[in-house]
């Protein structure tokens, strides 16, 4: 079987690619990263002008009716240039519950302001990736009680997309009364994650209560596949990043490149990420095409790209010497990146037991 990218395809990942190039520099990244907001404004409209927010909405909506696979071309290349913008939780996951979830009114309206940039939405699955004690939402008489941990992109976020319990999604204005965001102290600065309090807050519920299950899920599969997507473009950015070093540093009046030692190390990391590259590929095509395989595809590609992505990312480090831990080069917002990206969502422990729940290999 042929599997690759279409010209359309190229297109998109090139449009973007050179956006990033040309918008988002490290030095840029450097001043968002001091923030600590995981956010800017310019970067994110320019990412809405490209119409990449629209990927995931229907042509209905005012979208381009495209597949996961399209979404993850724009995160891989997102997490190329370490980019801080809350993509996967707006753009990928959100649109995933609204289409599966929501009302046909709910979704004519949401997935219209998505798709034209006129809506940020943070998620939070935490209470079904892994429930933490004193950390439940409560819902009475249609208000929203309780925490919500590990939020993706909230402070950023002028909705906040949560699940309650295990079978219901509710959305809630950001600047609602009784919700309050703390940040939480994490490695990647370009990206934010925060503590949800709500005090009997106004929410909408998508489909009622208890009828989001399935939405939830298909929310879960999608953002990992994100992660993983984001994980392989931070590893290409880090071979490359380390190939061009070794062209460049001498020892001995030769470029350590030309070193038989160095030379193994890049070539593995190289044959590392390639194979990868299929199966995250493959993972987010099952998000559209193949639904019977998108869940266990996700959790293949998020353990393995964060086991994978750990690897390289360490070695490209040591590659560049001590100058691989200064900040003059920058490697350390890819490496934070990396993992972050490893324990989000689920590590590769658990995402592996919840793999082989599903094929039937575990209990």
């Amino acid at each position: 079987m042929e599997f690759g990218l279409s010209d359309e395809q190229k297109m998109l990942q090139e449009s973007v690619k050179r956006f990033v190039e040309a918008q988002v520099p490290l030095d840029r990244v450097r001043e968002i990263a001091e923030t600590r907001t995981g956010f800017d404004t310019q970067i994110w409209n320019g990412l809405v002008e490209l119409g990449v927010t629209a990927v995931l909405v229907p042509e209905e909506q005012g979208g381009a009716g495209l597949g996961g696979f399209e979404a993850a071309l724009v995160q891989e290349c997102l997490g190329w240039g370490v980019v801080p913008a809350p993509f996967a939780a707006t753009a990928m996951m959100a649109p995933v519950a609204i289409r599966e979830a929501a009302s046909p009114e709910q979704q004519s309206d949401w997935l219209a302001r998505i798709a034209t940039g006129d809506v940020r939405i943070g998620v939070g699955l935490a209470e079904v990736v892994g429930a933490r004690e004193g950390a439940e939402l409560k819902l009475q008489s249609g208000k929203l009680s309780g925490k919500a941990l590990f939020v993706l992109d909230a402070q950023s976020a002028d909705h906040l997309l949560l699940a309650v319990g295990a079978n219901t999604l509710a959305l809630v204005d950001a600047r609602a009364n009784g919700v309050e965001i703390t940040p939480l102290n994490g490695i990647d600065r370009t990206r934010v994650f925060a503590e949800v309090q709500l005090d009997g807050s106004a929410c909408e519920l998508l489909g009622g209560e208890g009828n989001a299950a399935g939405a939830i899920q298909k929310a879960l599969d999608m953002g990992r596949v994100a992660l993983a997507a984001d994980n392989l473009g931070a590893a290409q950015h880090m071979i490359e990043k380390t190939v061009a070093y070794s062209l460049e540093r001498q020892q001995f009046k030769r470029v350590i490149g030309s070193f038989q030692g160095y030379k193994h190390m890049c070539a593995e990391m190289a044959a590392d990420v390639e194979p990868a590259r299929s199966l995250v590929w493959y993972a987010a095509h099952c998000q559209s095409a193949i639904p019977a395989d998108a869940s266990v595809m996700a959790c293949h590609a998020k353990a393995h790209l964060a086991e994978v992505c750990t690897e390289v990312a360490n070695k490209a480090t040591l590659g560049h010497g001590g100058m691989g831990f200064t900040d003059l080069l920058g490697l350390h917002y890819w490496f934070k990146r990396i993992g972050y990206n490893r324990q989000v969502l689920g590590g590769p422990e658990a995402v592996r037991a919840q793999a082989a729940a599903l094929q039937g290999l575990a209990a």
